[in-house]
């Protein structure tokens, strides 16, 4: 990744494409939006930001899923 970002600090013109860039290419070579964001020293918001105007699809969210409860009282 390039140099961080200050905390705050806005981007824009070539720096912004220079990152949106090098942050795609991590989230598509399998990097989380959380991992990219401490690496670049962006929010979290900033970099899912990014990924939606770079046009890049994102992930699902991972974790296991519980099953759906049946309400208590009703039969299965």
């Amino acid at each position: 990744m390039s140099e961080a970002v200050k905390k705050g600090e806005r981007l824009s013109g070539e720096r912004r494409e220079k990152l949106a860039k090098e942050i795609a290419e991590g989230y598509q070579a399998g990097r989380s939006i959380r991992q990219l964001a401490a690496e670049t020293g962006r929010s979290y918001g900033a970099v899912h930001r990014l990924l939606v105007d770079t046009g890049v699809p994102l992930r699902g969210r991972g974790g296991a899923r519980r099953p759906k409860s049946t309400p208590p009282g009703s039969k299965s």
